[in-house]
């Protein structure tokens, strides 16, 4: 024997005790200056939520959009800020000019939003991407129903042609 189990348990401490020290500050330095740079970088980029579903047609407009709410429709959906409110097929079977689950969820989210003085137009502003290939009376519909949901400020998404 060598030892009471005391000085056992001493000696396999000792014999699994590792030496390495990790040093976090200069970890936390690093995420702080890549937060730091994210954020600021953040706020230039006005990116449009992508959808393979949707082919934009081509425009030479130079000026950059502001952020809006979006309505995207393509040939089976339309869909707003990423969710699925109706079916193209079912829209372009009525007959009604107001699009009800899209002014449905329209007045949801208008309802939503905080209203600010400064920001009281952009509030009521909203962005159609469609596929370049939709029926005209489906997208007028859209648009109808986005002016009797109360956003009078329609802009219509499109790809920069390059020249």
């Amino acid at each position: 024997m060598n030892g009471s189990p005391l000085e056992k348990r001493a000696e396999r401490r000792e014999r699994n005790h590792s030496s390495v020290d990790l040093n976090l500050v200069a970890l936390i330095d690093i995420f702080t200056i890549l937060i730091f740079f994210l954020l600021s970088n953040m706020a230039e980029v006005q990116a449009l939520p992508s959808s393979k579903a949707v082919s934009l047609p081509l425009s030479s407009a130079e000026k950059a959009p502001m952020e809006t709410l979006v309505v995207v429709v393509n040939d089976a959906d339309l869909i707003v800020d990423g969710r699925r409110v109706a079916a193209v097929a079912d829209v372009l079977r009525s007959d009604d000019e107001v699009i009800a689950p899209l002014k449905a969820e329209l007045d949801l989210l208008a309802g939503r939003r905080v209203v600010q003085q400064d920001k009281a137009d952009e509030a009521r502003a909203i962005t159609i991407m469609g596929d370049k290939d939709i029926p005209y009376r489906l997208l007028r519909r859209v648009m109808v129903t986005c002016a009797r949901a109360g956003f009078s400020d329609v802009a219509f998404a499109v790809q920069r042609r390059d020249s």
